[in-house]
């Protein structure tokens, strides 16, 4: 059997290319890519968070926090959690972020994507995360990996913004099930090849 340290140390360098695009997929390693995730946090989401709160999840879930690069350029993350809710592991998308100019190039749905699947190996039965009601581009990215809206919270957001909370039901079945273990192989893929 593998040494399980090795294989988290592994885990936290790997990146995976995406094919002929130039953008890079990359875990989180450290407490020197708190300000990276920060950055690019603060300008994009319209929620403040604190220092703490970023300590919180990458401190607790370094292995659910992503990035996407062009070149040496970050310019997305995804931070998230799992815990057990109810009697069942239950994972949650906290913050996705990605650069206006990067938009529509399937790199949040990516980035979301490399999560889901960590939190899959962890043995979630559920993903939920909440969306503003008026970020139809998020809605969207949400709905196409296979979330419903399961409740909406009034004035859920400090800008006084209802949120949908959405729901993604796991074990994966159908396309997002291939989706998932078609990018886990092409991370493989570019590990064994060196690309990471």
């Amino acid at each position: 059997m593998a040494d399980p340290a090795a294989a988290v140390s592994e885990r936290q360098e790997s990146s995976a290319q995406a094919s002929g695009s130039g953008i890079r997929y990359v875990q989180y390693k450290d407490e020197n890519d708190l300000p990276v995730v920060m950055d690019l946090v603060d300008k994009e989401l319209s929620e403040p968070y604190s220092v703490f709160t970023y300590r919180y999840f990458l401190h607790n879930w370094p292995h659910l926090c992503f990035f996407s690069y062009d070149g040496d350029k970050p310019f997305g993350t995804v931070v998230c959690k799992m815990d057990m809710h109810r009697d069942r592991m239950r994972g949650y998308v906290a913050m996705l972020v990605v650069d206006k100019s990067y938009r529509g190039k399937r790199v949040g749905s990516e980035l979301v994507k490399m999560a889901i699947s960590e939190m899959i190996k962890g043995g979630c039965e559920e993903v939920v995360l909440e969306a503003e009601v008026v970020n139809t581009g998020a809605l969207k990215l949400y709905q196409g990996l296979g979330f419903v809206r399961d409740k909406r919270l009034h004035r859920y957001y400090l800008n006084g913004v209802d949120a949908y909370r959405l729901k993604l039901l796991l074990p994966l079945s159908g396309r997002l099930a291939e989706l998932a273990e078609a990018a886990e192989q092409e991370a493989q893929e570019a590990l064994e090849a060196g690309i990471a």
